[in-house]
């Protein structure tokens, strides 16, 4: 059977799980009668919630006698190690654009990894029947990204259809029948190039790993695409590193290859198509599985560097141990090296005590998502501010500048700017009407900058603004960047909260907490109305005597707390606080609990 290998690129919220599951349906690989969720390949409960594809995933349908191996890459910038190593498996990408918004900046970013490799896009302008499209002024903006990017001319000459994912249909002309996906599967068939590796189907068994899976019953599973020769059950292989050292020998007990949205069982994997493959021990993403007469690795795709750390640590809270089961150190450090052995744009450093570890990613949205996915395990954390991660180049301190597109509203904009290019140092690039009574601001601010403007931005806009950003370049340090101004209230007291005393603390600024809800010393259970610290007591209750006065009966009304999730609360401490992150609860605490420890400390750092 025919081969095609191809990455389907969008912008987060542009289609693309959308469009995948149509191609599934009509390409028979369900029954018609079977039960299928909405975004099948959206099979991670954290992708489900926030509608967003984090993990790279593999799928197959079968068009006409041809076998389409179909990934659904991340659309998010964060998650763009997943989107690197993904890229060496196909030999063509189908890059979704929303007709009315456009090539947005995750769509440039995985764009130009794939343009770089050299493989041919196919462009697909979604959702143009929204009242709001645009697709000629969209397909030119494409065009303008790719030379932007420096494509070739053969991949300037690309070929688009017209579609609408949720509708199910794709033509090559804007006003065509509108039934089917059929123009977009043929023109799969006809411009994606089938696998180059078949012609080596004579050579020894090679085979890059680009994801790392397990299995309770198989044990470790290694997905790639096969380079050369061919596989049975029960051969013998070895594993390279990147260097060509050899890692491990081990017999293959499995291969399976992608059928729909499940794996099958085949005896025998040949070249040029994507499987999974049991029985190794040792060898991990990036390494070469290889007959035994190969010793030169296939090399593989570098990966972007990481630019921004967070400190995980113990939970030593006095709440500590009450939600969670994994509170020891050596079990969070396990649970760290794991996943940075599977995700290669993550990595992990001991600091010198070993109580806890340095964490570096791509973005908050990376951390946030590593570290739900940890509470939800049963661990309990104690996490960092975090910080951004400098470069020295020639004597000179460099740090990591991000390309932000926001389009808000006409009315919001003027503020929009003044947050960007005033205290956080941002420059703007370009500003236009983007249609609809909405302005597009282009501006490249340091990272540094960023970290917890998302939840300010939201409330600036009130809440009809979106905001994009990526990686955009290393640039001279742009100097002290002024961050959370106001104070906050810490408790100085252990119990639970109670109304009266929290009722008593309105006035002194918002309050994170609700009555009857656990607090300890040190802790931060609101923001002051002011810029400094505030100590306050959130158990005193109402003094009771047997004198009746007016106004002494009177029932206490509070307003409800600010609830703040995990990634707004790691952006809103600062650099001598802490975020509690357990199974069951979120908190804000001060790095040193005891109130004598915090003054030493600051009188400390003064001097």
């Amino acid at each position: 059977m025919d081969i095609r290998n191809i990455a389907i690129i969008a912008h987060v919220d542009h289609g693309k799980t959308t469009l995948v599951d149509k191609l599934l349906q009509q390409s028979g690989a369900f029954r018609e009668n079977q039960a299928v969720a909405e975004r099948a390949m959206d099979s991670n409960d954290i992708e489900r919630e926030r509608g967003i594809t984090i993990l790279a995933k593999c799928t197959s349908v079968e068009w006409k006698g041809t076998r389409i191996n179909i990934v659904d890459t991340p659309g998010h910038a964060d998650f763009g190690g997943e989107v690197e190593r993904i890229l060496s498996m196909v030999d063509g990408v189908c890059l979704l654009v929303d007709a009315a918004e456009g090539p947005m900046p995750q769509t440039k970013f995985v764009t130009s990894k794939a343009l770089a490799l050299g493989l041919k896009p196919i462009v697909v302008l979604n959702k143009v029947d929204k009242p709001a499209a645009d697709p000629e002024k969209a397909l030119n903006e494409v065009f303008d990204l790719f030379a932007n990017l420096g494509a070739t001319d053969e991949q300037l000459d690309f070929p688009y259809v017209y579609a609408s994912g949720i509708g199910g249909w794709a033509d090559n002309e804007l006003d065509g029948p509108r039934k089917d996906l059929s123009a977009l599967f043929d023109l799969i068939v006809k411009h994606v190039k089938e696998p180059k590796q078949i012609q080596r189907r004579n050579e020894p068994f090679q085979m890059l790993a680009t994801t790392l899976g397990s299995d309770p019953f198989l044990g470790r599973i290694l997905t790639g695409r096969v380079e050369a020769g061919s596989l049975k059950v029960g051969d013998t292989l070895k594993a390279l590193s990147r260097d060509g050292e050899r890692i491990e020998q081990f017999r293959c007990t499995k291969i399976m290859a992608f059928r729909g949205l499940g794996q099958q069982p085949i005896d025998e994997a040949d070249s040029g198509d994507i499987v999974s493959i049991a029985g190794m021990t040792k060898a991990t993403v990036a390494d070469t599985l290889c007959a035994l007469e190969v010793d030169t690795a296939i090399p593989a795709q570098p990966i972007d560097p990481p630019t921004i750390s967070v400190t995980f640590g113990i939970n030593d809270s006095p709440l500590a141990g009450k939600d969670g089961t994994k509170v020891q150190s050596r079990v969070i450090r396990d649970r760290l090296m794991r996943e940075a052995e599977t995700n290669v744009a993550i990595k992990v450093e001991d600091t010198p005590g070993g109580e806890a570890f340095i964490v570096s990613g791509r973005g908050e949205l990376q951390m946030g998502v590593l570290i739900e996915n940890m509470r939800r395990e049963g661990f309990e954390l104690s996490i960092s501010r975090p910080r951004v991660i400098f470069h020295e180049e020639n004597g000179e301190k460099l740090e990591p500048i991000e390309e932000v597109i926001v389009d808000v509203d006409d009315e919001y904009s003027g503020v929009v700017i003044e947050k960007l290019t005033g205290n956080r140092k941002g420059e703007l690039v370009e500003m236009g009407p983007a249609g609809h009574g909405k302005t597009r601001i282009r501006a490249l601010v340091p990272s540094r900058g960023l970290i917890g403007y998302q939840g300010e931005f939201m409330t600036d806009t009130r809440g009809n603004g979106v905001l994009n950003r990526i990686f955009h370049s290393w640039a001279p340090y742009k100097g002290a960047i002024t961050g959370r101004r106001q104070g906050v209230l810490i408790s100085t007291e252990n119990g639970a909260a109670v109304a009266f005393g929290l009722w008593g603390l309105e006035d002194r600024g918002k309050l994170f907490i609700g009555p009857q809800e656990m607090c300890y010393v040190g802790m931060i259970i609101g923001e002051h109305s002011r810029e400094n610290d505030l100590d306050v007591n959130p158990i005193r209750g109402k003094k009771l005597t047997n004198m009746r006065a007016s106004g002494s009966d009177e029932a206490v009304r509070l307003t409800p707390p600010t609830r703040m999730s995990l990634e707004e609360s790691i952006a809103y401490i600062n650099d001598d606080e802490l975020v509690e992150v357990t199974p069951k609860a979120i908190r804000l605490r001060k790095r040193y609990l005891d109130p004598n420890d915090r003054k030493r400390a600051m009188r400390a750092s003064q001097d």
